[in-house]
């Protein structure tokens, strides 16, 4: 049975371990070939097992899956491919049982076309109430034939659709996607609504998708590259929407995460302000090369922006939008861009599952909290999707260049000799799952003392009995060139190399864990990481 524990402050997230949850891909409950709600509620006593804190769900809401259930038609609503509200009520509970909090997510910025409210403003016309809660605009040129403005789309292609009436309405990503306008009241009050409606059903906390695009500048002016301010990225006025959903969290005892992506450290710090969000993701870290030069300034980057605010900083190496760890630390290029995302780029699977051994181990012993993205802890490699199983819109905007994300989504692997490896369908799972995957399953890799899956288990298990571990001060140590090595807390020592040669351990009393082995003269082989305590 798995162990039962609970994160003992009001201040959990602060340095918890969270799981985020794909639930198309996790497990497949009912056999459709499409990973449910009812897969997830069998499978909790292995994420309690893991040694995980919370679990991050993407949107199990009421979608047409255009954009993977980002594109939301009913906020209140569990999509019928996931199950049922009570199903995810059920699922909040049971998991509570074990010890394991929830999060949600919440896509603020934009609905589905299919949403009540945009079929409505398509019905109602120009001029109309109904369209004021969207960002509908007539179009320029002789007869309106061109776009309001020239802003670029978060996918390739254009950010506005025209409808039969002549007008058109603004999409920052897919046409099945129309932009909400925060200027309307209607609107603040809709997401206020829909944040209460899940804190009461026992949520812990909710995950902001694209939190820093929801305001626009009030005349949609065109984009002009390196302007400042961004026309719809970071505007100020986003800040009073965060400081009231603050004041409904706080209500309820949640906490919020953010997705920020903007290089201004100062800029970035604002959102976590006491009274705004609690966290936000660092994808600095998770698009950072592995070098120890680069990894350093990162890390001391992220410390730094964070002290500012006194928030506690994030960690993840992966999650449902980038590259498997392992496929791009295996590359020649071991950062991540989705502008240079191409079919066919050679990586050594080796060298990437070595790498990446030694990220978790340097992740999970950083001061804050960390994001483990499914699969991560099984050492999955970037699956390759035939081109008519593809199903990401990044891939058909951009006219077939991009891969897209499919290739992080493939559902999971859990026993090597089921039919799907037991992902739970009955027939072809919704992508499909590479021919070689039966050494990565769960029952395999618990098998092993060695997996990925069992230095997962020991990290996780030492980062929550030991001392040292989670928010708190670190202090670098001198090392060699290509080497990083730091202090936590009790004594508690991480070293990771990267130096390209063995290095010598720092003076110590015990060897805690180690993500590969020693040579024989007992120093520290290259790409790989040690925890010691003094």
């Amino acid at each position: 049975m798995a162990a039962v524990h609970s994160p003992s402050t009001e201040d959990w997230w602060r340095d918890a371990v969270i799981y985020q949850v794909y639930p198309r891909s996790f497990a497949d409950g009912d056999g459709d070939g499409t990973g449910d709600l009812a897969g997830v509620r069998d499978a909790l006593p292995y994420l309690a097992e893991l040694g995980v804190d919370a679990v991050w769900f993407t949107p199990w809401y009421r979608s047409p899956m255009v954009d993977g259930g980002y594109d939301v038609a009913d906020y209140r609503a569990i999509d019928p491919t996931f199950g049922t509200l009570e199903d995810a009520e059920k699922l909040i509970s049971e998991a509570a049982e074990l010890g394991l909090r929830t999060i949600v997510d919440i896509v603020p910025n934009h609905v589905s076309d299919q949403h009540a409210w945009f079929r409505a403003a398509l019905e109602a016309g120009p001029g109309s109430p109904e369209r004021e809660l969207f960002h509908f605009r007539p179009g320029r040129g002789e007869n309106g034939e061109l776009p309001p403005n020239s802003w670029p789309s978060q996918f390739a292609g254009t950010t506005w659709t025209r409808v039969p009436d002549g007008e058109w309405y603004l999409h920052l990503f897919t046409p099945e996607q129309p932009d909400l306008n925060w200027n309307h009241p209607a609107v603040r009050r809709e997401h206020e609504d829909v944040l209460r409606f899940w804190f009461e059903r026992g949520v812990s906390g909710v995950r902001i998708d694209s939190a820093a695009l929801l305001a626009k500048h009030p005349g949609l002016p065109d984009f002009v590259e390196d302007t400042d301010p961004h026309p719809y990225i970071d505007q100020d006025e986003i800040h009073d929407i965060y400081r009231s959903w603050r004041a409904i969290a706080d209500q309820y005892g949640g906490v919020f995460v953010g997705e920020v992506w903007l290089p201004d450290s100062d800029r970035f710090a604002r959102y976590l302000r006491p009274d705004e969000l609690h966290t936000a993701f660092n994808f600095n870290f998770l698009a950072c090369p592995w070098e120890a030069g680069r990894l350093r300034r990162t890390i001391d980057d992220t410390l730094a922006e964070h002290a500012l605010v006194k928030a506690p900083a994030t960690w993840v190496l992966c999650n449902h939008d980038v590259t498997r760890t392992v496929t791009r630390y295996g590359r020649a290029d071991t950062g991540f861009d989705f502008a240079t995302k191409a079919f066919g780029t050679p990586t050594d699977l080796a060298l990437g599952t070595r790498r990446a051994r030694a990220a978790a181990l340097l992740t999970l012993a950083l001061p804050g909290s960390v994001y483990l993205y499914q699969g991560e802890e099984l050492g999955l490699p970037e699956a390759d999707i035939p081109l008519d199983r593809i199903e990401d819109p990044m891939h058909f905007r951009s006219g077939g260049t991009d891969p897209g994300r499919d290739g992080c989504r493939v559902p999971l692997p859990w026993t090597a000799e089921a039919p799907h490896y037991g992902f739970g369908s009955r027939s072809e799972p919704w992508l499909p799952q590479p021919e070689d995957w039966a050494p990565y399953a769960v029952d395999c890799q618990s098998a092993d003392p060695d997996s990925m899956l069992s230095l997962y288990r020991a990290a996780l298990r030492l980062r929550r009995s030991g001392t040292g571990f989670g928010d708190g001060p670190m202090t670098w140590l001198p090392t060699a060139d290509g080497v990083l090595a730091f202090t936590r807390p009790h004594g508690l020592i991480c070293v990771v190399n990267l130096s390209g040669r063995p290095t010598d351990l720092p003076p110590h009393e015990q060897l805690l864990l180690a993500s590969g082995p020693l040579d024989a003269q007992r120093r520290l082989p290259d790409d790989t990481a040690v925890w010691l305590r003094l």
